[in-house]
């Protein structure tokens, strides 16, 4: 008979983790900012509360939001916050170099924050829409990750042509780094009226193996999560904004009888930000309780 060890109670101990798109602790964000603290890690929380006030949800008590992740450290993690505007293309970088500066390391990146409202059919679609929601949620999760990755090499960047693997120093014992991006249900059927966004969603998913196998020279695991759907305020009556008719009955069909906390997701990345998870690479998982399956 095998003995196997458990897994470690604190498996971040020692990690530093950016999260974006921490600004309301109703938001996804939020949950996986407290859940990889819960584990150990240090974290630093982005957030653009501007973009929340813009919508039906509003912003939230970003005061509050820093005393719950702050609640959830363990032993001697550290907490840190910093706003930025992701829409802006220097961000990205600057972010992480802050980040990063917070504890002199940064082991994991979880892009979370998103462009959302202002979205439309394909009749509606502008040059403005389009850039708008690309700007934010593909460049700028690219964007991070180059700067992230660039964190573990010292080779100079330089062009490279069709096929050309980045150097690394292989083997890795352990990865030396993680990157969670996020996807929505447009791998699993349209989102009529979403155009942008889901064009801006796609993307990422349709890129993850070609960047995971790049990150993997470097012992960087990245993985792309579809948490479906989670009602984070946008399937309230008083703040959301889309049509809720039916919802309840049709509720009643699924398999839990209710749609996603944001804790959900939040459970699957950081078991796949621990050692545990670190055998799976570059994959795009769906975590929705079953309702890609429906139909």
């Amino acid at each position: 008979m095998h003995a196997y060890s458990s897994a470690p109670a604190l498996p971040l101990t020692g990690k530093t983790a950016l999260v974006t798109g921490v600004s309301r602790r109703r938001g996804i964000g939020f949950a996986v900012a407290t859940t990889l603290a819960r584990l150990g890690a240090s974290v630093v929380a982005h957030h653009h509360r501007p973009h929340d006030l813009d919508l039906p949800w509003g912003g939230d008590d970003l005061d509050a939001v820093r005393a719950g992740i702050r609640s959830h450290l363990v032993g001697d993690a550290s907490f840190a916050d910093i706003a930025g505007d992701l829409s802006v293309a220097t961000a990205a970088a600057d972010l992480v170099d802050e980040a990063a500066a917070v504890t002199g390391a940064l082991d994991i990146l979880v892009c979370n924050h998103a462009k959302s409202g202002d979205d439309g059919s394909i009749l509606d679609m502008t040059p403005e829409r389009l850039d708008a929601f690309w700007d934010v949620n593909t460049r700028a999760t690219l964007l991070l990750t180059a700067a992230f990755a660039r964190r573990f090499t010292d080779v100079p960047s330089a062009p490279r042509r069709p096929g050309d693997r980045i150097s690394g120093s292989k083997p890795y014992d352990a990865p030396r780094g993680h990157v969670v991006w996020m996807t929505s249900g447009q791998i699993h059927g349209p989102m009529v009226g979403e155009v942008a966004y889901a064009t801006s969603k796609a993307a990422l998913a349709g890129v993850t193996g070609t960047v995971a196998a790049e990150l993997l020279e470097l012992g960087i695991i990245l993985n792309t999560v579809n948490p479906g759907p989670v009602n984070t305020g946008y399937l309230d009556p008083d703040t959301t904004d889309r049509s809720l008719d039916g919802l309840d009955d049709w509720l009643t069909t699924t398999a839990f009888g209710r749609v996603g906390r944001p804790q959900d997701p939040a459970e699957l990345i950081g078991w796949l930000c621990s050692p545990a998870g670190s055998w799976l690479v570059g994959q795009v998982l769906t975590s929705d309780g079953g309702f890609s399956l429906l139909g």
